[in-house]
């Protein structure tokens, strides 16, 4: 009677020990982010261009094809549509844990004890029927179930399969945001490519003016009216023109390569039609309120939802430190022969187990993955402040540029109109005798220089309302 009151003090004891050494230590508290303002450029308009699907926003049907091959067969999204899977999967791992494992099997063996142990000498006078002794080498046949479960009385395992679906959900932000830059970058490099070509129509109309205006010069050399110094100048300058074209026919080479890349094709043309970009307007662009960010942009959507999963990943960190519960139980048959196997309710095996254990040698361990889930934690929340900030700035340095780039596009068209009155002036007075050729060549290249201008500015208008469209998190829907 005293060895069992000794034993239950020592069980006590034992027992208080496992759980204040399984005291958990407390989570850093976090927060979400700081406020951010209310509007963008004083203007409380909630009507919002990210809102509108890319379909509709784009209106150049070749663009939509493209952007919509892309979506389609771009690596970077295939590869991210695999995160996905992977994502998914261990959302299956996670929910598989909170439910029993259950095997099934058979075991067959053969064993021989040592005679003089307490299994052999007791197995040498034991009988299994009357006047059959145990066999010395004793074959072992067993079938059966084994079942094992982990009771999740603190909540543990749920905790991990919220952060694995939160994982989950974020690796569908990540697909969103890739279609988001994929959709801008295809833009983009398709307004470069329009621009080129507009170039190259530019290059090519002051390739033949050049060139009449040499053969005028050559003329007037034979004359004596300029000398061949005029006559090298203007050609030097049919060269440079020349040289350009090739280098423009270079750049739209490698815009369509960079299509086609992401696209995932091989080099092939890229159907365009033949457009005056100097003739189009851009979108007008409806920036909404900043908060209207949080919910449209795919990569403060991920960043949000990746603070969560550090969470309840840092939950899950804290609860390894209280004890854990796992039941274990076997069903089954077993005998030493088969013809025994079915004899019932001899053969029957069969156990329960519980077990109850809680970390306390290796608790430096479990420490040491819980500051590292905290951690973790930490930088998750500084990520997803840093996005936001990130993209508050990007939305207001495109609205920004797009003002300034359509006042800019308003003067440069102002100054080609009178360069272009300049060359004609120059020509006439060059005829008459009244200006030299200095002053026609600075006209013309003038004049070449601001229409390429005019037609990059036209460009970057188109960039600016592409680059606004995706900053807002349009392009995804």
């Amino acid at each position: 009677m005293k060895i069992v009151r000794k034993f239950n003090w020592v069980a006590a004891i034992l027992l208080c020990t496992l759980f204040v050494r399984c005291k958990a230590p407390a989570i850093l508290e976090t927060t979400d982010s700081k406020p951010i303002p209310s509007a963008f450029s004083n203007s409380t308009d909630t009507t919002n261009t990210a809102d509108i699907n890319w379909r509709t926003f784009f209106s150049d049907k070749n663009l939509v094809t493209l952007i919509d091959t892309a979506i389609h067969n771009n690596v970077d999204v295939l590869m991210i549509l695999q995160d996905i899977e992977i994502a998914k999967n261990n959302v299956r791992i996670k929910n598989s844990e909170l439910f029993p494992s259950v095997t099934a099997g058979g075991v067959a063996g053969i064993e021989k004890v040592g005679r003089y142990t307490s299994q052999g000498a007791g197995d040498a006078s034991a009988e299994i029927t009357p006047g059959k002794t145990v066999p010395e080498n004793l074959p072992d046949l067993t079938f059966g179930f084994r079942a094992s479960w982990e009771a999740d009385i603190w909540g543990k395992l749920r905790t991990a399969k919220k952060a694995a679906y939160a994982k989950y959900l974020s690796s569908i932000e990540g697909k969103n945001f890739v279609i988001t830059s994929l959709v801008a970058e295809i833009s983009n490099s398709y307004y470069e490519l329009l621009s080129l070509d507009n170039q190259l129509e530019v290059i090519r109309l002051a390739i033949l003016l050049q060139s009449s205006q040499l053969e005028i010069v050559k003329v007037q050399k034979e004359a004596s009216v300029v000398t061949e110094l005029a006559v090298k100048q203007f050609e030097a300058q049919v060269y440079k023109s020349r040289s350009l074209e090739f280098d423009i026919l270079q750049q739209i080479t490698e815009t369509e390569n960079k299509i086609n890349f992401l696209l995932n094709r091989y080099p092939r043309k890229i159907e365009r039609d033949t457009i005056n970009l100097t003739s189009l307007m851009p979108s007008t662009i409806k920036a909404g309120i900043p908060s209207q960010l949080l919910k449209n942009r795919p990569d403060i959507k991920q960043a949000e939802l990746e603070l969560m999963s550090a969470r309840w990943d840092v939950k899950a960190a804290q609860l390894a430190f209280y004890p854990s519960l796992k039941i274990t139980a076997n069903l089954g048959i077993q005998a030493f022969n088969p013809t025994y196997l079915l004899t019932m309710p001899e053969s029957i095996l069969y156990s329960l187990v519980g077990d109850l254990t809680g970390p306390i040698i290796n608790r430096n361990a479990i420490m040491a993955e819980f500051k590292t889930a905290n951690s973790n934690q930490m930088k998750a929340m500084y990520n997803y402040q840093k996005t936001i900030l990130n993209s508050f700035v990007e939305v207001s340095s495109e609205l920004s540029n797009i003002s300034n780039l359509e006042k800019m596009y308003n003067l440069k068209s102002k100054e080609a109109e009178v360069l272009i009155k300049a060359i004609d002036i120059s020509n006439d007075l060059f005829k008459s005798a009244r200006a030299n050729y200095l002053e026609v060549l600075t006209a013309q290249r003038d004049a070449l220089a601001t229409k390429l201008e005019l037609i990059e500015t036209k460009k970057r208008q188109f960039n600016s309302v592409t680059n606004i469209y995706k900053a807002l998190g349009g392009g995804w829907r």
